[in-house]
């Protein structure tokens, strides 16, 4: 396994920058927290003065002197209002530190999201959806326990520490140094021990993201796996993924824990010293017993942050490498469009003057990825206000494509595409998709009722307006059949309906968006022949005033089109009326061949193109 290069001590500062610049909205939170944390800090150190003065007038009283009862009452009770004291504001600084937890993850999961929602298709291609959602999780959430810890814990102890260090300069001044000497120190031994932990912790993390991504993709495809009979071997894949860490962890902790001996040890020898100089002050009556306690409980109080420290460190450790995840997403390259808040402000596109062709594609090549081969090379064709144009081809051929290439999923390699006279290359990708109706092959409906999923893209849309597009989609006859009719819940993906049903609900949508250019993508090709018929009439609704492209699945879904686009291997290969490539020798004209001739070695040669009677 290739191990990762460890971070370096910039790279790390760098990180603690970025994670406090996207908290930056907390600044009141921050302030409100660092003003309890001064004042936690103010009581935490009345108490030793308290003790102080408390042991002295005990000795004071032994050696037959000082107040009395009454003046040692008076001690209690002091302690006892800062003990009380200091309790309230803890729990306040506690409650205000939970709240900017929870306000942090709500900032830094909607800019992921929002992140995400800005990506190219290209980024989604190369990530399981498991991951992202995983890496979302984990992330985030290391994020905020550091934050959160920081703030409830450790900003108070580190006031503290600086108090202490103050009043130990005025009573000794080798004292605070031997208190001052122990940051470098442990800071050093830190340094030292990171960038290993962090190299093998985001290894961790990668395997812990992959059994992440699997897991969801198996939920999510858990038919195909029960169908194939596969769930032990997607069991085995998963424990692999999750054994992997135990190895790394195994030595990531050993690693740790040997270096925590070390650090500790070396603050051992050090407070050794402290405690020798206070003891030995006292015997030579520097300090005051009183005054000797009061130091012990200072360099107490100075103590616990110190050994507090590793705790801190491990947390923060885990949250810089849970942001490395985080700013990958965050340093990904957008898709050029804006995103818009209100869906309703988004128009679109104006409709071309009389004469333009609504869709041109000029010499247009494409590869899915820089090294890959050209999927589309030199493709050229127009479609013209209100025509419909089916695309015709072999499997592979380039169809799907080229409706990608029209949504702006993906941008050319050469050439050029203009959509209602505007250049793909410099629309605003949410403009264009509001001018592009589409409905696939795969309906991919959402979780939720009926109605949500038909105002999918109109979600201001009247029940009316709903109705109307149902019916015309002949979806409003079965949505009346269920007992909440549009209110009624679907399921993931839809799971609650058949196919017909799923893909009449796409039409409607498609119906309600109203958009002046529409795409079928195999719209019917998974469909029985009565659901297909539906469906069909009420694409032919759908189609009527519209620039249509058809990617067809039967002959005779294409028959009445105007005008077809044949592809093979990415290239056109003819274009002209449905008349006209009949009889031009070329595939249509041999699909049709194909078709009328009928027989089992023909429907598979058929099936090749997609294509079937």
């Amino acid at each position: 396994m290739t191990r990762p290069l460890p971070q370096t001590p910039g790279k790390t500062r760098a990180q603690h920058l970025r994670i406090l610049r996207h908290a930056g909205e907390l600044k009141y939170h921050y302030l409100g927290i660092t003003l309890v944390s001064v004042l936690i800090a103010v009581t935490a150190l009345l108490t030793p003065f308290v003790v102080r003065g408390a042991t002295d007038e005990v000795v004071a009283g032994l050696q037959g002197g000082g107040g009395g009862v009454r003046v040692i009452l008076y001690y209690a009770i002091a302690l006892l209002v800062v003990e009380v004291l200091n309790t309230v504001l803890r729990n306040i600084g506690g409650f205000w530190g939970d709240m900017m937890a929870a306000r942090l993850r709500a900032i830094l999961s909607g800019r992921y999201y929002d992140k995400l929602l800005r990506l190219p298709q290209r980024y989604f291609d190369n990530t399981l959806s498991g991951t992202v959602i995983a890496r979302l999780n984990r992330s985030i959430t290391e994020i905020t326990n550091f934050l959160n810890s920081f703030a409830n814990n450790f900003l108070p102890m580190l006031i503290t520490l600086a108090a202490v260090l103050g009043i130990s300069a005025f009573y000794s001044w080798p004292l605070a140094v031997a208190l001052i000497v122990i940051f470098p120190v442990y800071t050093w031994l830190t340094t030292m021990t990171s960038p290993r932990w962090q190299a093998l912790e985001k290894q961790k993390n990668a395997h812990v993201d992959t059994a992440g991504g699997a897991f969801a993709e198996v939920v999510g495809q858990i038919k195909v796996v029960k169908s194939f009979a596969t769930e032990q071997r997607e069991l085995r894949r998963f424990n692999r993924e999750y054994a992997s860490t135990i190895g790394l962890t195994r030595r990531q902790s050993s690693w740790w824990h040997s270096m925590d001996v070390l650090r500790n040890t070396a603050l051992a020898l050090i407070f050794f010293v402290v405690h020798a100089i206070i003891l030995v002050k006292t015997v030579q009556g520097d300090f005051s017993v009183g005054t000797m306690v009061m130091l012990l409980q200072l360099v107490t109080m100075a103590k616990q942050p110190v050994t507090g420290m590793s705790w801190i460190v491990d947390t923060a450790q885990r949250a810089i490498a849970g942001s490395v995840s985080y700013f990958e997403v965050m340093d990904e390259v957008e898709e050029s469009t804006e995103m818009h808040i209100d869906q309703r402000a988004v128009a679109p596109l104006d409709p071309v003057t009389p004469g333009q062709p609504v869709i041109s594609l000029r010499d247009a090549s494409f590869g899915y990825s820089d090294s890959a081969e050209d999927v589309l090379s030199g493709v050229s064709f127009e479609v013209m206000p209100g025509e419909k144009v089916a695309l015709v081809g072999e499997s592979g051929g380039g169809k799907t494509t080229i409706v990608n290439l029209l949504l702006g999923l993906y941008p050319l390699r050469e050439g050029s595409l203009t959509v209602l006279g505007r250049d793909h290359s410099r629309t605003d990708l949410a403009e264009l998709r509001r001018s592009i109706g589409v409905v696939f092959q795969e309906p991919a409906l959402f979780s939720g009722t009926i109605r949500d999923n038909i105002t999918y893209g109109r979600p201001d849309a009247t029940d009316e307006q709903v109705v109307e597009v149902a019916t015309r989609a002949n979806a409003h006859q079965f949505i009346n059949g269920f007992r909440d009719d549009y209110d009624s819940v679907i399921g993931e993906r839809g799971l609650k309906l058949s196919g017909g049903q799923r893909q009449r609900i796409a039409v409607a949508r498609a119906m309600l968006k109203d958009a002046p250019i529409l795409v079928l993508d195999e719209a019917t090709s998974a469909l029985d022949t009565r659901s297909e018929r539906l469906v069909q009439e009420g694409l032919d609704v759908l189609m009527e005033n519209r620039t249509s492209i058809i990617i067809a699945h039967r002959l005779s879904t294409i028959a009445a089109v105007d005008r077809i686009v044949t592809l093979r291997d990415g290239k056109v290969d003819e274009i002209g009326t449905p008349a006209e490539l009949a009889v031009s020798g070329g595939i249509y004209s041999e699909l049709l061949a194909l078709q009328a001739e009928g027989g089992k070695r023909n429907r598979k040669r058929l099936q090749s193109y997609d294509i079937s009677g």
